[in-house]
């Protein structure tokens, strides 16, 4: 019996359609050499995804540039339930896909190099999760024996028009506009198979400051505010049809955010060809992903989604501590390490297995050729190593009515590991 209110528990929780953006969905490392070198980038800064690590580095280029790259990801998730009794509920693992996101930036270099301005395209998050469901017949009803989709798929756009200047030798700033269109489409079964799309708009900024005290050593700052995307869209629902005067579809609208987030970084040159960098990145979550509440556009669907349209997510700051080093074999070629920790923000009684949050441990690699004075090659893979994560049942008449309230975990043992390959080309024209 506790088990089929779990699992109802669950199947509400999902149905209510929460959308997080945590650790396991997000770009953690924009750009090919950033991601080699762990994404200790705030305090170098030197390449084309400055705009996104911090605004005032690209005062460093110093010739106009058009880059372009592209990342894939491939998670894999597992996740086993096992009652008390040592039968196994649920045992499955997700489908390997590719989650491929373009991504494009370009400079222009005024005022002797001073003043730069440009324009960024890419993609910060972005990820999903699929199931095969006849791995989960566990979370539907003993008399259905159809087979639902469980899937989860989000993409977040951002264009940024970014400006920057070098006010003397040591010092430079840079400010950039974020503007974010994102996606967002869901499956999974609620006493039928649920489906819905949703798309949204929002804004943002980022600040940074790039200080070169001395010729050994850079000291990066940046800053990103908090965001909101609105998403609007359809949900579709056929079991809903069996309420009286009730739709299958109703469109709905929900507020998502973005925290405010802010790093510091420190490059080291401490001989020729040696670089050594290291980040500090704290993620406010608690700020923003405490709860996400779903406004249903049809009465009725209201009524039935009366006590799920507010996911309580209790999601806790986060701080990453990244590191990074690239050594040059020679003025063509150099190869890069890095390593960085990147705690989950969900807490135990969130957590479901269509948006997974670990604790990861990320080793990373990559590697650059300069192909002529004008074309530069860039490679970085890293590997997000999970900390399985054993969620239980927990106790549903436990008197605190907070733990009660916010329990809406899949009990049972998750874990996540990620791929992430990235391939950039950059030209810089005279």
């Amino acid at each position: 019996m506790r088990f089929k209110i779990t699992c109802l528990i669950a199947v509400i929780f999902l149905t209510a359609v929460s959308i997080t953006f945590g650790n396991g969905l997000s770009l953690n490392s924009i750009g090919p050499k950033s991601l080699g070198m762990g994404g200790a980038f705030i305090g170098l800064a030197d390449d084309y995804t400055a705009v996104y690590w911090n605004p005032a580095g690209i005062t460093n280029l110093d010739k106009m540039q058009i880059a372009a790259f592209v990342t894939d990801i491939i998670p894999s998730s597992t996740y086993k339930y096992v009652a008390a009794n040592g039968m196994t509920i649920a045992d499955a693992k997700s489908k390997t896909n590719h989650y491929i996101s373009p991504n494009l930036a370009g400079y222009i270099p005024l005022m002797k190099g001073d003043l730069v301005v440009g324009l960024g395209a890419y993609a910060p998050a972005g990820l999903g999760a699929e199931w095969d469901g006849s791995e989960l017949k566990a979370f539907q009803s003993p008399t259905d024996s159809n087979t639902y989709n469980w899937k989860s798929f989000i993409r977040v756009f951002n264009i940024s028009p970014v400006v920057a200047y070098k006010i003397n030798d040591m010092i430079s700033v840079g400010a950039s506009l974020n503007l974010y269109y994102g996606m967002f489409d869901l499956e999974q079964y609620s006493s039928a198979q649920y489906k819905e799309s949703s798309t949204g708009l929002g804004f943002g900024g980022s600040l940074g400051i790039l200080i070169k005290p001395a010729k050994i050593i850079n000291i990066g700052l940046s800053f990103k505010t908090e965001n909101n995307i609105k998403f609007e869209g359809t949900a579709n629902n056929p079991a809903l049809t069996k309420v009286p005067n009730t739709p299958a579809e109703t469109d709905f609208s929900r507020d998502v955010s973005w925290p405010l987030w802010f790093g510091g970084g420190i490059a080291f040159f401490p001989i020729e060809n040696l670089t050594l960098a290291l980040d500090f990145q704290y993620s406010m979550w608690s700020k923003t992903e405490d709860s996400i509440v779903t406004d249903y556009k049809n009465p009725n669907w209201k009524t039935y989604a009366a006590k799920s349209s507010v996911i309580y997510l209790l999601w806790k700051d986060a701080l990453q501590i990244r590191f990074g080093v690239q050594y040059d074999l020679s003025k063509e070629f150099a190869l890069r390490l890095g390593y960085y920790y990147d705690p989950a923000p969900a807490p135990f009684n969130t957590l479901t297995i269509l948006f997974p949050s670990q604790t990861y441990n990320t080793f990373t690699i990559g590697a650059s050729y300069k192909l002529s004075n004008q074309f530069n090659i860039d490679f970085g893979a890293e590997y997000l190593m999970g900390t399985e994560r054993d969620i239980p049942a927990g106790d549903l008449e436990n008197p605190d009515p907070d733990y009660n309230k916010n329990y809406h975990a899949m009990p049972g043992k998750h874990n996540t590991n990620i791929i992430a390959v990235s391939l950039g080309l950059c030209m810089t024209l005279d």
